[in-house]
């Protein structure tokens, strides 16, 4: 058996410190590459930090024309305030006879008298000389005597033909630093000539904003701050200050709607005025306050008098960030923080980065910009960077490790990604890719890879250069295992093993095995029929033809990567969102679309992307958003809970004659409360053993043996079976004991609509697949009475999912479809995208080559888009499924069948 690596489909990482660099440990050899080949550079004067000897200086000089009349000064103090009446007097004791005062020469016999109030830069005179080959030890002194007052500075003065640095009043030809000047800094440590600003030795941790010697100081190496947005404290500017613009402080809050009112009073302005009316001058004061000036508050005192008093007024926000900062409540800090908003760190300006880090450089490159380039920029510069001396020797290595991984990364699709993208805003697809870029960057050999659906939320496009990087995989002696649906890995692979025949309980067999040919070959593979053509989705006989009146329309839409994208969505159709990778579907629908909308009908807090204008909202009184986020992140949550199914169900147990005699409640029946759960490992079922220097494992409930509930709990029982037998129960068992509870029966009936007949009721939430766990989610929501009215958006719906649930999920989007709703899927899979009623296709590719809508129509106009990669895979799959029609009726025409093909 070779060692095993797993990658599995687990949820992204949720922690802001994580990136596609730390994920995919490249940032990490580009830290390396920069504290060992990096050039740093002074953030305020941009000069290279070098370390020079005093030969290296000399021979920097002899290479100017001869003849060049050089001055060498030593510089004493650099923006400093301060008479420094004891400077001048110390340097005349050491023999100095001149000194340059900002920028003008002085004679120390009569130094200048200084402002103290100012800061000024002073530096002495060391020598003064012409470029001549036999200068050579005469400058050497000079730079050593510069170098030791100078704490290791000089500078060198290249005068032009027609200036020289004279005393005042000498000047041949204009003040000494005139454009015929040119200056040259020295310093003989690893420091900035000019201002002395220096770095310790270059180290990795340096360039790491998850460590402190990195991390910029402001953000903490987030890259963003948060601040109470004016947007979303002023939530409703339409209305004015009494009616409710601000929330809690208009007049149906006493207090702060007084201190509004006197305000208005001192600046003469109306609080009944809308607020998006009232002056800049009127609308700053109230959300920032009014500074140093004071204004006469009227405050409610003893027996009905009115106390005045005089003070600034604070504003809105500065008071929102106050109580913030100062309670202790979390019920306050989280209704405060709905005002919060995040932008990018004012210091760092969102490379999370300090001063230090963002300064070092190689071949002008720093590593936050290096970080923000698209993958497939940055792979040129890596494989060509070509550095001088010892620097190109020791970064090789370093070199040849990061482009590999770079090169796999843009092999699985994900060219449009940049290393610093943050790890939670990746898709699960996306992740997953990401991850099997980092173990396959090791290069190991002799390992058994088992991935888990590795083509999620990759375009066809792509997927063929996934499938080869698993065949290039297998060729250098590793054994690949690959859970998939997708057809095309199928058809590739040496070996496939179809389980079955059925889901759940009626699965669990091998009915096939061999090669692909062998599984189509296969009577029993229902994954067999459809690879052989003898089942298959069919394409509806007649598509929705949209009303030329009815759309919802988003103009504009500039979230992201979108390129003011026009999006037009027609009304009571079945509409997919289609285009590759990173192409901006998610932005425009779920970032965009989706938020919208809410706001619209919900006042939802949540801020929509930026766009122009949105029209045709009239059209809809309810949006739905079914992702692929976890139904629950504890083994506690469950489909039954997460339904609703489990409240009835306990109500039932409640009813029961011998739980009434005892007085139980619903609640008894809960594993979430005291009373009637087991108290030993509180509902859990499994108690946890922490594990030192392991993970911790879970073992079975010794007390109730995983069964959640008190003896005396399970005692109760409904048609012979207790609370915790029901949880055992699969969906299809459930739907079968239930089937005289209407409300329970319409809940499970939907479950098994969307091929979730298998999963059992009480199956925890954590155990779930990302489109199990969508599919939950859709089945809640078809459980609620439809209006005929609602937008249900469905991102990637067929993760996961066999041909044959596919085909199930299908008839209930279109039943959905045909009560009058919209439907709007992003999804990749082409037996989707050939059943819709409307494609809209994003592109033409991912990252900032895509961001624009390339294409929109029906399937088989979509097909006829040359420039459209889907409307490429779209007409070959049209034109297969032709084919096939047309055998079938031959084969029919010849057997004289009438009947439909299997």
């Amino acid at each position: 058996l070779s060692p095993a690596i797993a990658i599995e489909q687990k949820a992204t990482s949720h922690n802001p410190r994580s990136t596609v660099g730390t994920v995919t440990e490249i940032h990490d050899y580009l830290r390396l590459l920069f504290a060992r080949a990096g050039d740093p550079f002074c953030p305020e004067h941009n000069i290279l930090l070098e370390a020079q000897n005093v030969s290296q200086m000399v021979d920097h000089v002899l290479a100017l024309p001869e003849d060049t009349r050089i001055t060498i000064l030593s510089p004493l103090v650099v923006e400093r305030k301060g008479e420094h009446i004891e400077l001048f007097e110390d340097m005349r004791a050491k023999g100095f006879a001149r000194v340059r005062v900002d920028g003008k020469l002085h004679e120390l016999e009569a130094p200048p008298k200084l402002d103290k109030n100012r800061k000024h830069s002073i530096e002495a005179v060391v020598d003064r000389i012409k470029v001549r080959p036999d200068v050579k030890q005469r400058l050497a002194e000079s730079f050593e005597t510069a170098l030791r007052h100078g704490d290791g500075r000089c500078i060198a003065i290249e005068h032009g033909d027609t200036s020289t640095l004279a005393l005042p009043g000498t000047e041949r030809s204009g003040p000494a630093g005139t454009d015929a000047d040119k200056e040259h800094m020295f310093s003989s440590r690893f420091a900035c000539p000019v201002c002395s600003y220096s770095l310790p030795e270059l180290e990795p941790r340096l360039f790491s904003f998850n460590n402190p010697m990195g991390a910029c100081a402001r953000c903490d190496g987030l890259g963003q701050v948060e601040f109470f947005d004016p947007r979303r404290v002023v939530a409703f500017a339409h209305l004015s200050l009494a009616g409710g613009a601000i929330k809690g402080w208009d007049r149906r809050n006493q207090f702060f709607f007084q201190m509004l009112q006197n305000l208005a009073q001192h600046y003469g302005f109306d609080v009944e005025k809308p607020f998006d009316e009232l002056g800049e001058e009127a609308q700053r004061v109230v959300l920032h306050g009014s500074g140093a000036e004071k204004i006469a508050f009227e405050y409610p005192g003893a027996r009905g008098k009115t106390i005045v008093k005089e003070h600034a007024f604070e504003g809105v926000i500065p008071n929102l960030e106050r109580r913030y900062r100062e309670t202790d409540s979390i019920v306050i800090k989280e209704e405060l923080a709905k005002f919060i908003n995040v932008q990018a760190c004012p210091e760092c300006n969102g490379t999370r980065l300090r001063k230090e880090a963002r300064n070092v450089r190689i071949q002008g490159q720093a590593i936050y910009e290096i970080s923000a380039w698209p993958l497939k920029q940055s792979l040129p510069f890596f494989e060509t960077l070509q550095l001088k001396g010892r620097k190109q020797a020791i970064a090789e290595k370093i070199m040849r490790e990061i482009a590999n991984r770079v090169r796999f990364l843009i092999n699985v699709g994900l060219d449009y990604l940049s290393l610093e993208r943050s790890a939670d805003t990746l898709s699960g697809g996306e992740a997953q890719r990401i991850r099997l870029a980092s173990q396959i960057g090791s290069g190991l050999t002799g390992v058994m890879y088992v991935l888990d659906e590795p083509s999620i939320g990759l375009h066809q496009r792509d997927n063929t250069r996934l499938l080869a990087t698993l065949q290039h995989l297998r060729d250098l002696g590793n054994s690949v295992i690959v859970v998939e649906h997708d057809e095309e890995a199928i058809q590739c692979a040496d070996h496939v093993i179809d389980m079955g025949p059925g889901a759940g309980e009626h699965g669990g067999q091998i009915v096939a095995f061999g090669t692909p040919e062998d599984i189509r070959q296969s009577a029993h593979s229902l994954t067999g029929l459809y690879l052989s053509g003898a089942r298959e989705i069919a394409i509806p006989k007649t598509r929705r033809a949209p009303d030329a009146k009815h759309y919802l329309e988003i103009v504009g839409a500039a979230g992201n990567n979108l390129k003011q994208a026009h999006l037009r969505l027609p009304v009571g159709l079945f509409i997919c969102i289609t285009g590759v990778s990173g192409s901006g579907k998610s932005t425009l629908i779920n970032d965009t679309l989706y938020h919208a909308v809410a706001r619209h009908l919900y006042g939802s807090a949540h801020e929509p992307a930026p766009f122009e204008a949105i029209n045709g909202l009239e059209y809809f009184d309810k949006v739905v958003s079914v992702d692929q986020s976890p139904i629950g992140r504890t083994p506690r949550s469950n489909p039954a809970t997460y339904t609703g199914l489990f409240t009835p169900m306990r109500e039932l147990f409640a009813g029961v004659p011998l739980a009434r005699e005892r007085g139980y409640g619903p609640g008894r029946f809960s594993f979430n409360v005291k009373g009637g759960r087991c108290e030993s490992c509180q509902g859990d079922g499994v108690t946890k053993v922490e594990m030192h220097f392991l993970p911790d494992i879970y073992v079975p409930c010794d007390v109730c043996h995983g069964q959640r509930y008190n003896r005396e709990t399970l005692e109760i029982q409904y048609k012979g079976k207790n609370i915790h037998e029901i949880l055992q129960f699969t969906v299809e068992q459930a739907l079968e004991f239930f089937d005289a509870v209407p409300m329970l029966a319409r809940k499970l009936q939907t479950l098994k609509d969307v091929g979730l007949a298998y999963i059992q009721l009480g199956q925890s939430a954590t155990t779930l697949s990302g489109g199990e766990a969508q599919r939950v989610k859709l089945s809640l929501e078809l459980s609620k009475r439809d209006t005929g009215r609602t937008l249900y958006i469905l991102d990637e719906p067929t993760t996961g999912l066999h041909f044959h649930d596919i085909d199930l999920l299908l008839k209930v989007l279109h039943r959905l479809r045909d009560h009058g709703n919209t439907v709007v899927v992003i999804e990749h899979n082409l037996d989707v995208i050939k059943t819709a009623d409307w494609v809209i296709d994003l592109g033409p590719e991912g990252g900032e080559g895509g961001g624009r809508i390339i294409a929109e129509g029906t399937p088989e106009q979509i097909a006829h888009v040359q420039h459209s990669y889907t409307g490429q895979f779209l007409r070959k799959t049209l034109t297969l499924l032709g084919k096939h029609d047309g055998k079938a009726r031959n084969e029919r025409a010849k057997s004289g069948s009438k009947s439909a093909p299997a």
